[in-house]
């Protein structure tokens, strides 16, 4: 079992001190304490360029291409930031002790590092005009807003509207087209749905939660009932500013090629259609779970797992992908969606028949009887 670098060691990082929860959830898979025996090449200078190294235990011995040397020793002030420390030239990474490091893609650091920055900075400005800071602190917990550039968050605000509401409204009903997204501001809501003559909660929000947006996705009618569990303030985004400012950034999308690529890695199909369509036919050892139950089922999944989400043409996986990137998954549509495949390769793709496979606790995946 691996072990990962802990909320509580990020502090000892000058750089990974700034990542926020949402940022650590992201990057978990990626924070694996690994060792190393002295003499080991801990990175070596063809791929310096694109890892920065994290020392925990032990001594590293660092060389340049231009023949620049530096003994670091873990607890020193050195060693409490990315390594090196210049980035500019190629370099290796030596253990002259045994020691335990944290490798991480160096690309998708400063991505997330720049983010943070951005966002704190408009957070800055936005209290100096006035706005609640703690509520913002609340919204932008809500994982969506990780892949959301700090420009968009500001003018998102700018774009809200309130209603102030009592309790017992209804704020979408089931069946109704979709024209608004909503954010609690305050309050209580729960999230219903008929089945079979019987109104079943799916589940409840609290404030800070965005509600309605698979609607807009989708261009379907609303697939639940959201209910004011007390009097509430709720914010929403006319459908045309949620796509522009919200939609884009989240509902990340890989090829075909790409989606191969991350299925040798470790991700997972997650066929979100229908029960009819998924029997009829299904990608090898995809799960299933239908976009209108996802949100119920979600919990089942596994946060260190990236799924691959896929439909007819990616309006129900692009849905799901903003769902459960809201849950804090990380997850892709498949672009386009299955229509796009030419025939020989959507055969191959569709390539199992019946009930398939559920997800048990603990993530073991078993095929149904």
């Amino acid at each position: 079992m691996s072990d990962y670098l802990s909320p509580a060691q990020l502090k000892g990082f000058t750089s990974l001190s700034a990542l926020s929860a949402q940022q650590y959830a992201e990057l978990r898979a990626q924070l694996i304490i690994q060792p190393f025996l002295a003499g080991q090449v801990v990175v070596p200078l063809p791929e310096s360029k694109q890892l920065t190294c994290f020392l925990l235990s032990g001594d590293l011995f660092y060389q340049s291409e231009q023949g620049d040397e530096l003994y670091i020793e873990a607890g020193s002030e050195e060693s409490q930031h990315a390594l090196p420390a210049n980035t500019a030239q190629a370099y290796r990474l030596i253990a002259a002790t045994d020691c335990t490091v944290v490798l991480l893609e160096r690309a998708r650091l400063a991505r997330f590092l720049t983010w943070q920055q951005a966002l704190q900075d408009v957070l800055l400005e936005l209290e100096a005009e006035g706005e609640d800071i703690e509520w913002l602190s609340i919204l932008l917990a809500n994982p969506l807003f990780s892949r959301v550039p700090a420009v968009n968050i500001r003018q998102m605000l700018q774009r809200m509207k309130v209603l102030d509401l009592n309790k017992g409204t209804d704020v979408v009903s089931e069946g109704e087209a979709g024209d608004r997204c909503y954010f609690l501001r305050s309050g209580h809501a729960e999230v219903s749905q008929q089945a079979q003559g019987q109104r079943q909660v799916l589940a409840e929000l609290s404030a800070g939660a965005c509600f309605g947006e698979e609607a807009l996705l989708s261009d379907a009618p609303r697939n639940a009932t959201v209910s004011l569990l007390a009097d509430s303030r709720v914010l929403y985004l006319e459908r045309a500013d949620f796509l522009e400012l919200l939609k884009a950034p989240v509902t990340q999308e890989v090829s075909f090629a790409q989606a191969g690529a991350l299925l040798e890695q470790g991700a997972q199909w997650l066929d979100v259609r229908r029960t009819d369509e998924y029997e009829r036919a299904h990608a090898a050892q995809a799960l299933h779970m239908p976009l209108d139950l996802l949100r119920l089922k979600a919990r089942m999944l596994n946060k260190n797992t990236v799924y691959l989400c896929y439909c007819d043409n990616a309006k129900r996986s692009q849905s799901a992908v903003f769902l459960l990137t809201q849950l804090g998954f990380q997850a892709y549509a498949l672009q386009g969606g299955i229509d796009v495949l030419s025939l020989v390769p959507r055969e191959a793709f569709l390539c199992e028949d019946g009930s398939g496979y559920l997800l048990r606790s603990g993530g073991r995946v078993e095929r149904s009887s």
